[in-house]
């Protein structure tokens, strides 16, 4: 971990300059050290949480939410804190995907032609990212601004729905394991495929108003199951996840106003790390491996959210 830490921050200079602004900050604030150690725990959730979701396409979500609701947060806190804190953490991860698929020859002047093949496996995500960022940003703003009253009743029931929720992406997840074995991958949206994910980057827009997680997983696990590289699909997924999370912060910021901002300035640190370093758990572990771990975590922390 600590070697992973030092190339990523060793090879980018502003990020050396971005941790010296945040202790800068951090040491500017009355009783700084007394708020170091009551929130410095924040720093490791944040990490966690960025590493699961960006290394498998999932919101940060899934681990932040059941955390905060162990520390009995109000759930108005605990979704405008996540949303908050995937901020940083979904930013800082697809930028670094981004940087990837410009290292395998994928920009948008690439000459199709030139490109390599494992280049060529990405090339519907520019496409995917134009069809499913609109719809998912239309769906967040119709759940936060349409349908206020219903998402705030969602929400008093957070750990129900989320419980649920939870279990239902596990069980897809354990579900489209066995298709990361195919060796014949799908290139291409269809037509099918473009309606197919414009309803579920809709609905999974308002999913994740509610739950804060939501559109970036159920993307991710139909791109898997159409067979699509997996790589490029959770790579798709953060990117979309980012857009997402950041349209939906303004209602935070400015209606909830439940943001706990010291909670977000050390979790939020910690989630720039995770997602720079996300990229590279994905390509040094087993992609099955991954799966499988997120989906038993996933599974257990819906359990746990339904019986507590």
């Amino acid at each position: 971990m600590l070697t992973i830490l030092r190339r990523a921050f060793s090879s980018h200079p502003y990020r050396a300059a971005l941790a010296i602004c945040w202790l800068i900050l951090i040491f500017s604030v009355p009783n700084s050290f007394q708020i170091i150690f009551d929130y410095a725990g924040f720093l490791f959730v944040g990490i966690v949480g960025a590493i699961f979701a960006n290394s498998t396409g999932a919101g940060g979500g899934v681990v932040f939410v059941p955390f905060f609701n162990q520390i009995d947060m109000h759930n108005s806190a605990i979704i405008a804190t996540s949303f908050a804190i995937q901020c940083c953490g979904m930013t800082a991860g697809a930028l670094t995907w981004h940087r990837h698929r410009r290292s395998i020859g994928i920009d948008s002047k690439a000459n199709t032609s030139k490109v390599l093949d494992d280049g060529a496996q990405w090339l519907y995500v520019n496409k995917g990212l134009l069809i499913t960022i609109p719809f998912s940003i239309l769906g967040i703003l119709i759940a936060q601004f349409g349908l206020s009253e219903y998402t705030q009743q969602m929400q008093t029931s957070l750990h129900i729905a989320f419980g649920v929720f939870s279990i239902l992406l596990a069980i897809a997840i354990y579900g489209s394991i066995p298709l990361l074995k195919r060796k014949k991958l799908t290139k291409h949206l269809l037509p099918i495929d473009v309606l197919l994910l414009s309803v579920i980057a809709f609905f999974g827009g308002i999913i994740t108003a509610w739950l804060s997680v939501g559109v970036g997983e159920l993307v991710a696990v139909y791109l898997i199951l159409r067979g699509f590289n997996v790589t490029s699909a959770i790579a798709l997924a953060v990117i979309l996840s980012a857009f997402t999370v950041w349209s939906a912060i303004f209602h935070h910021l400015f209606v909830t106003q439940a943001i706990y901002w010291y909670v977000l300035l050390f979790a939020g640190a910690g989630a720039i790390v995770g997602g720079i370093i996300a990229k590279r758990v994905v390509l040094y572990f087993s992609v099955v491996k991954l799966k499988l771990f997120f989906a038993t975590w996933v599974l257990i922390m819906g359990i746990t959210s339904l019986i507590t």
